[in-house]
C-alpha cells in the first residue's frame, strides 16, 4: 500500500464547497456532510466508501441519464463524485474498476437501439469558484509550455441544462441521431430527432461526415404550455424543462415527440472529413451557416478575468434568456492546441464548467402582491420571471414583511446591506433545502432610476379595513376579521382541514367554490352545516350542478353530518384562533372539560379589568382569577391567553361562534387520570417505522395517557419511540441520554 498522498487543494475546496450546497435538479438531497475526514481514515475504511460511492453514482447515473428519474440533486452528486476524486487521490492502489471518475453518463435504455460512437462523448470537469478559472488557466499554459504573458483565448458559452445529442450526416443527409449514452454506446433516437425543428435534416454543401453536437432543451414558455396540457388532461406535470426535454426526446413514439416543443443548439462535433475551422469560434460560427442554432451568448476572451466577467454577465441575465442553464462552458479556443491537450479518461484537458452556485439564481422582480391570511397578516409575496433554482422553476419569492422589503430585521437591524427591495430590480433567489424561495441579494446597479421605495399599505387590499401593526409585532394585520373575504375563506378552509373537522368531501377547493356560490353559499362555518336544508329548499339541487352527481352530493352531506358531533379540541382548534395551536386547543379542552364550561370562564376573564385595559404581561393578567386559571395550563402563555379571551369578547367574532355552536353537539373532554398513567406529563417523539400502529394511532394514544407528542428531539424530550429506518433522531437522544423505546417497548409501557 502507497503512503497517503496530500490533498489537491482545488479539489477539496471544490469538495468543501459542495459540502454545503442542495438544490433539487436530480432530486432528493442526500449530501456528504456527515462523511468523516478522509484524512482519518484506514484503507479498510476507504474502500468500504469507495465501493458505497461507485454503488451511490452508479444508481444515480441510471435515474438521471438512462431513466429521466433523478434521484439526488446536482449539488450532492457532485459533492459525491468530488469526495470520490479525494478518495482515489489519496488511496490510489484502491481506486475500483468500476471507478465513477471513468465513468461518463449512464448504460442505454435497452428499448432503444444502440448507436456506438465514432468519437467518443465525453463530460466535463466542474469548476464552482473564480480562483478555480485562475488555476484552469495555469494548468492549460504549463501543459502547453506557454508563458504566463503568452496570448492564449479561450470561449464562453451558456451550459444548456438538457439532453445531449449527437447528429451524423454523411454527404448532407441526417442519418442517424443518438444519445450520449455512457459516451461509447447512445441511444438511437433518429427517428425522434428529425421532428425537432432545429435539426437540419440535410446541411447544403457538405461532402463526407458531419458529426455534430449538441443539447436538446425546452424553452421556459413552451415547458409551461406542455404543462399546462398535461394538467389540464388529468397528467402528472413535470419538475422542470430538463426532465420534460429528455423524456420527450426518449419516446417510443415519435409522434409525441412531434408534439413536443423541443429545441436544439449546437455547440460542438464528433467526426469530420474536413475541419470546420480552426478555431473553436469560428466552427461555432461554421455551424449557425449551416444551419444549426447556436448560443448568441458564445464569446472569445483572452483572460480569466474576462471569462469571469462574462459569467457574472450571463448569470445576470439567467431568468431572461427563456430556457435553462447550469453555468458557463469555457474552451480553449485554438483547435489544434485542443489536439495537443488531448482528454483525460472521461474529460477533455483543454474545457471546464463553471457551475452556478446550485440553490441560486438571479431574475426579475416582476411585483410585489400582497396576501391576507386567516389572521388577517398582511403577507408580501415576489412574482418573479420564472427562473430554475437547483432544478425546480421558481416564479414567487416570500418577502416575509415590509421591514424585510426596507432592508430591516425585526429589530431595526440591516439585512443585505441595507438594500431595499423595489418592484423591478434584479434580485438573487435562493432555495435552502425545501422551503419557500427567499431574496439573498438586490443588484442596486441595475434597478431603473424611475423605481420608487415599496408603500406597505396601510388598509387591507380585499376589504379596505385598517391594517393595523402592534407594538411588538413583525406583521401589519387586517382588523377586518370575518367580514374580510381573504380572511373569511383561509379560515373556512383551516376549519375543514385536518386536526380540525376534516370533513369529507369539503377541502380547501371546495371551499373556494361554495364561498363564490351565488345558490349555496358558504362564508361561515355555520353555514356548512346549513348547506342541507339549504339545498333542500333550493329549485337546482347540489347533485344536478357542474362537479357533482347524486352520489357525491349525498356523500358530501353525509361527510358533514357525521362532523355535527365533535370534540372540544377539534371545535377550539377549528376556529383559527391566532396562537391557539391543535396541541393548545387539546390542553385547554381537558383542562375545561366541557364547552359550556370553557365560555363561561372566556365571558369572565373578557370582564376582568386586566383586559379591559389590554394588559399583556403575565404578571398582571394573573392578577385575574379567570386569567390566572387559563394561564394555569402548562403550554398557555398571555399572548395566547388574551387572544383566545379577545376572540369571544368580539361581537361579530362571538356571534359566528355561537351560530356554528348552535348547530353542532360539542362532545366533552375526557380528563386523564395522570395517576394511573405512566407517561402523564411526558414529551413523547415518535421516529423511524411503526409496524403496529400507524403514526396517526401512536400519537393519539399517547395524547389520550397525558402525553405531549413532538416532532423533534430536545433536552425536553422524555421518551424517543423508534422504529426501523431512525436516524438522526435516535442519534441526538442517544447523545442526550434520552429513553429510547422500541415500539413493543411502548406498547408494554402503555399497557398494550
Amino acid at each position: 500500500m502507497s503512503a497517503r498522498r496530500g490533498l489537491d487543494v482545488s479539489v477539496l475546496r471544490i469538495y468543501l464547497f459542495l459540502g454545503f450546497e442542495t438544490g433539487f435538479g436530480r432530486g432528493q438531497n442526500m449530501g456528504t456532510k456527515d462523511k468523516p475526514d478522509i484524512s482519518a481514515l484506514t484503507p479498510a475504511q476507504a474502500a468500504a466508501e469507495l465501493e458505497s460511492l461507485a454503488r451511490q453514482l452508479s444508481v444515480a447515473n441510471e435515474a438521471y441519464h438512462t431513466l429521466d428519474a433523478p434521484q439526488i440533486d446536482d449539488a450532492t452528486y457532485d459533492a459525491l463524485k468530488s469526495r470520490n476524486a479525494l478518495l482515489e487521490k489519496m488511496f490510489p492502489d484502491l481506486k475500483r474498476p468500476d471507478s465513477p471518475s471513468e465513468q461518463v453518463g449512464a448504460p442505454v435504455n435497452e428499448t432503444f437501439g444502440k448507436v456506438t460512437h465514432a468519437v467518443r462523448m465525453m463530460s466535463l470537469a466542474n469548476a464552482f469558484e473564480d480562483d478555480d478559472i485562475s488555476e484552469f488557466d495555469e494548468r492549460v499554459r504549463k501543459y502547453l509550455g506557454l508563458p504566463s504573458d503568452a496570448a492564449l483565448s479561450f470561449t464562453a458559452e451558456p451550459k444548456i441544462d438538457g439532453l445531449s445529442l449527437t447528429l451524423r450526416y454523411e454527404d448532407g443527409q441526417l442519418t442517424q441521431a443518438a444519445t450520449r449514452g455512457d459516451g461509447e454506446v447512445g441511444e438511437d433516437v433518429t427517428a425522434n430527432a428529425k421532428t425537432i425543428t432545429d435539426v437540419p435534416s440535410y446541411l447544403a454543401g457538405m461532402d463526407g461526415i458531419v458529426e455534430v453536437r449538441g443539447e436538446v432543451y425546452m424553452a421556459h414558455s413552451d415547458f409551461a404550455a406542455l404543462n399546462a396540457r398535461q394538467t389540464s388532461e388529468n397528467r402528472k406535470p413535470f419538475a422542470n424543462p430538463r426532465n420534460a426535454a429528455a423524456g420527450s426526446l426518449r419516446q417510443l413514439d415519435p409522434a409525441i415527440t412531434q408534439s413536443r416543443p423541443l429545441r436544439f443548439f449546437a455547440y460542438s462535433w464528433g467526426e469530420l472529413t474536413t475541419p470546420l475551422a480552426d478555431t473553436q469560434f469560428g466552427a461555432i460560427v461554421r455551424l449557425s451557416e449551416l444551419g444549426f442554432s447556436t448560443n448568441p451568448l458564445t464569446k472569445r476572451c483572452s483572460s480569466p478575468a474576462e471569462l469571469i466577467a462574462h459569467y457574472r454577465s450571463i448569470e445576470q441575465q439567467r431568468a431572461t434568456l427563456g430556457y435553462d442553464i447550469d453555468g458557463v462552458v469555457y474552451k480553449l479556443d485554438d483547435l489544434p492546441l485542443q489536439t495537443r491537450m488531448g482528454f483525460r479518461s472521461t474529460t477533455p484537458r483543454w474545457a471546464i464548467a463553471h457551475k452556478f452556485p446550485a440553490e441560486k439564481a438571479w431574475t426579475r422582480l416582476e411585483s410585489i402582491e400582497i396576501q391576507v391570511g386567516r389572521t388577517g397578516a398582511l403577507s408580501p409575496v415576489a412574482r418573479l420571471t420564472p427562473v430554475t433554482v437547483g432544478g425546480v422553476v421558481v416564479s414567487n419569492a416570500t418577502l416575509h414583511n415590509e421591514d424585510y422589503i426596507a432592508g430591516k430585521d425585526s429589530k431595526g437591524s440591516e439585512i443585505r446591506s441595507g438594500k431595499d427591495i423595489r418592484e423591478g430590480d434584479w434580485v438573487q433567489i435562493y432555495r435552502a433545502g425545501d422551503v419557500i424561495p427567499k431574496v439573498a441579494d438586490v443588484d442596486v446597479a441595475k434597478r431603473d432610476e424611475s423605481a420608487l421605495p415599496f408603500e406597505f399599505p396601510t388598509h387591507c387590499p380585499d376589504c379596505g379595513s385598517d391594517a393595523l401593526r402592534e407594538p411588538g409585532d413583525a406583521v401589519r394585520r387586517c382588523s377586518g376579521g370575518m367580514i374580510c373575504p381573504a380572511q373569511a375563506m383561509e379560515r373556512l378552509k383551516h376549519f375543514v382541514g385536518r386536526g380540525a373537522f376534516d370533513i369529507e368531501g369539503l377541502g380547501a377547493r371546495q371551499i373556494e367554490q361554495f364561498y363564490v356560490d351565488d345558490h349555496l353559499p358558504i362564508h361561515e362555518p355555520s353555514q356548512i352545516f346549513t348547506l342541507g336544508r339549504r339545498d333542500a329548499g333550493n329549485l337546482t339541487k347540489l347533485a344536478n350542478r357542474e362537479g357533482y352527481g347524486a352520489k357525491s352530493a349525498e356523500n358530501l352531506f353525509t361527510g358533514i353530518e357525521a362532523r355535527r358531533h365533535i370534540p372540544m379540541r377539534r371545535l377550539l382548534f377549528g376556529l383559527g384562533i391566532r396562537h391557539v395551536g391543535e396541541a393548545a386547543a387539546r390542553l385547554i379542552a381537558r383542562h375545561y372539560g366541557n364547552w359550556s364550561a370553557f365560555v363561561a370562564a372566556m365571558d369572565l376573564a373578557a370582564l376582568e379589568p386586566a383586559f379591559q385595559e389590554t394588559a399583556t404581561s403575565k404578571e398582571v393578567l394573573t392578577k385575574s382569577p379567570a386569567f390566572a386559571e387559563l394561564l394555569a395550563i402548562d403550554g398557555v402563555g398571555a399572548v395566547m391567553a388574551t387572544s383566545l379571551v379577545a376572540a369571544f369578547a368580539q361581537g361579530n367574532e362571538r356571534t359566528l361562534i355561537d351560530r356554528l355552536c348552535s348547530e353542532l353537539t360539542i362532545e366533552d373532554e375526557a380528563a386523564v387520570d395522570e395517576s394511573q398513567s405512566p407517561v402523564a406529563g411526558k414529551t413523547v417523539v415518535f421516529t423511524g417505522t411503526l409496524e403496529k400502529l400507524t403514526r396517526a394511532e401512536a400519537k393519539a394514544r399517547a395524547e389520550a395517557l397525558g402525553a405531549k407528542v413532538s416532532g423533534s428531539v430536545s433536552a425536553k424530550t422524555n421518551i424517543l419511540v423508534a422504529g426501523p429506518g431512525a436516524g438522526s433522531k435516535a442519534k441526538k437522544a442517544a447523545e442526550l441520554g434520552i429513553e429510547t423505546l422500541d415500539e413493543d417497548g411502548w406498547l408494554e409501557l402503555i399497557g398494550g
